[in-house]
């Protein structure tokens, strides 16, 4: 069984279009931030969230735009020397953050720590971090006002600065040793940054351990950027599947990684997602995913 379609706003062009032409072709996530559309995404997107209530919203808190930096000044969440950086694990910069995108969006069903690697340099100082991120948005689970919350990273897991019993061990002690509301952990999953593939073929890694405990995954950059395009050669291609376009085999495979739930695809056109969905309907399987990634990793 293949991962099902997400809306991956980061980069989209036309965020509304893209997020109707989603939401119509049977999208059952939108994920976006603060940051994304030069912050001007979560405000475009509002609309179109109101119309499909049935789809579920994931945005992100950590990254600031140049707006946000003086924004958060002015409102005290942040000094100067904080804000200059672009992102922030701050306590009160998260609950102000997560306000505001609730303001902005009307709702959240996830709401992601994002690329808390970048809050420190060592490994115990991100976790320390993480624990007063996740004892805020605790906060906001409990009121009803998020569905929960979790970690959208980059290099977290590839670099082990955390894995996901760590992160559920954080999350059950920022819940005070009751039952906890992180719900989710978000990576990039593709041809390019494909150990979370081979890690889910052999039964192993973050994918494996999130559904274990019960989180959604969700895969980021399928992809890698729309820079796989160029990069797979039509050979490539016909040995994935014969007859899809570069973009559909590549999203192939990521969306057939075990363990994963959701495949984020940043695309704004009704063909693109009619030809996704067409394409993972027939997922491919353990064998057929083993032979691709051993055919990339030999060049």
């Amino acid at each position: 069984m293949s991962a099902i379609l997400g809306l991956g706003t980061y980069k989209v062009h036309a965020a509304a279009e893209a997020a109707c032409t989603a939401c119509e072709a049977g999208a059952a996530w939108v994920d976006t931030a603060p940051n994304y559309g030069d912050g001007e995404t979560h405000q475009l997107l509002a609309p179109v969230l109101t119309e499909h209530p049935q789809v579920k919203v994931a945005t992100k808190t950590g990254f600031l735009t140049p707006t946000h930096k003086l924004a958060a000044v002015a409102a005290g969440v942040l000094e100067e020397n904080q804000a200059r950086t672009g992102h922030s694990l701050a306590p009160a910069f998260v609950r102000w953050q997560t306000e505001q995108s609730l303001h902005e969006l009307g709702r959240a069903d996830v709401v992601f720590v994002h690329n808390p690697e970048r809050s420190a340099r060592h490994r115990l100082q991100v976790h320390a971090h993480l624990r007063k991120v996740f004892e805020v948005l605790e906060e906001f689970a409990c009121a009803g006002r998020i569905g929960g919350y979790g970690v959208a990273t980059w290099t977290g897991f590839e670099s082990d600065i955390f894995t996901v019993p760590g992160l559920v061990g954080l999350a059950r002690q920022a819940a005070g040793g009751q039952a906890h509301h992180m719900v989710a952990v978000q990576q990039p999953v593709s041809l390019v940054m494909d150990r979370p593939i081979r890690q889910s073929l052999g039964g192993r890694g973050p994918l494996v351990q999130a559904r274990a405990a019960g989180l959604t995954t969700f895969a980021s950059s399928p992809l890698y950027g729309g820079e796989l395009i160029d990069l797979v050669t039509p050979e490539l291609v016909d040995f994935i599947r014969p007859g899809l376009s570069p973009a559909a085999a590549c999203l192939l495979v990521a969306a057939s990684t075990p363990s994963l739930d959701v495949v984020l695809l940043s695309a704004s056109g009704s063909g693109h997602w009619a030809e996704a969905a067409a394409a993972l309907a027939l997922p491919l399987d353990a064998r057929q995913l083993t032979e691709v990634t051993d055919v990339c990793a030999a060049g």
